[in-house]
């Protein structure tokens, strides 16, 4: 009777293996991201005290496969397994893949384009192009960002601006390591830091707060953008007065041209 019993449940699982191929995978997910986490070391190059970032494309060019091995892995997870992990998890293997598969996009045609928007912005537009698949369903870029990540009451986190990266120069970094749930907290807060800390893209001059393109399009995720800054106004500016004039929300907004370069290392 024993054996019996062992060998109905034996065939049990194998019948479940079978109808649901790669689910055991999905349940061994890596929340540590350890694949992606090791190709960022290697490829990051940080400049400007570690405000920025360049991206060795060539070197992801040539660890193209274990690039892949991870995007699988993410497109593996099942999207009733990724719904019933943590708020920190499922933002962490958001943003991971959303950095990822936008690094595979640019592999498609590297080294032949200088700016991520050679692609098209109607025609071949990269962040609407369905190019990957995730929770069974053929994806794209804008789904994870604005469909998902972005999505009203979803997270409410604005700090996602600054670790989704669009493979330009004028983007927030990407930043060096893998995002992961036990330090997501940290690792949004330092990105912030860094980002506003850039005077080259985001400064207070001549009288104004001159700012990331970034606040103007999403200004939505901001709220009272005049007040958000306040936080921060030390990153922004040197002199007190105009640290003041921010931390009271009297300085005015200014917007900088975007750099959509490509920021490739070896360019």
């Amino acid at each position: 009777m024993n054996r019996l019993i062992v060998r109905i449940f034996a065939v049990a699982l194998a019948t479940l293996a079978l109808l649901a191929p790669g689910a055991v995978g999905a349940q061994d997910f890596d929340h540590g991201h350890k694949a992606w986490d090791a190709l960022l070391k290697r490829h990051v190059v940080l400049l400007q005290a570690g405000k920025a970032s360049q991206v060795r494309y060539a070197g992801f060019a040539r660890d193209r496969a274990a690039l892949k091995a991870y995007l699988d892995a993410l497109s593996k997870v099942p999207e009733a397994q990724f719904n019933g992990w943590s708020r920190g998890e499922r933002m962490a293997f958001l943003i991971n893949a959303y950095n990822a598969f936008t690094v595979e996009k640019i592999l498609t045609r590297y080294p032949n384009l200088k700016s991520i928007r050679d692609f098209g912005t109607v025609f071949g537009n990269p962040w609407k192009d369905k190019f990957f698949t995730l929770f069974g369903r053929e994806s794209y870029l804008d789904q994870i960002e604005h469909e998902t990540l972005r999505k009203p009451g979803a997270y409410n986190e604005p700090r996602v601006h600054y670790a989704v990266n669009c493979a330009s120069i004028g983007c927030p970094m990407l930043r060096e390591e893998a995002y992961v749930p036990e330090k997501l907290e940290a690792q949004l807060e330092e990105q912030t830091v860094r980002f506003l800390s850039d005077r080259s893209r985001n400064r207070f001059a001549a009288g104004k707060l001159e700012i990331s393109k970034i606040f103007d399009w999403f200004k939505e995720d901001f709220g009272v953008r005049e007040q958000y800054f306040a936080k921060y106004a030390k990153l922004l500016a040197d002199a007190p007065e105009a640290q003041k004039q921010m931390a009271e929300g009297r300085a005015p907004l200014a917007f900088l041209d975007y750099d959509w370069s490509l920021n490739d290392a070896t360019k």
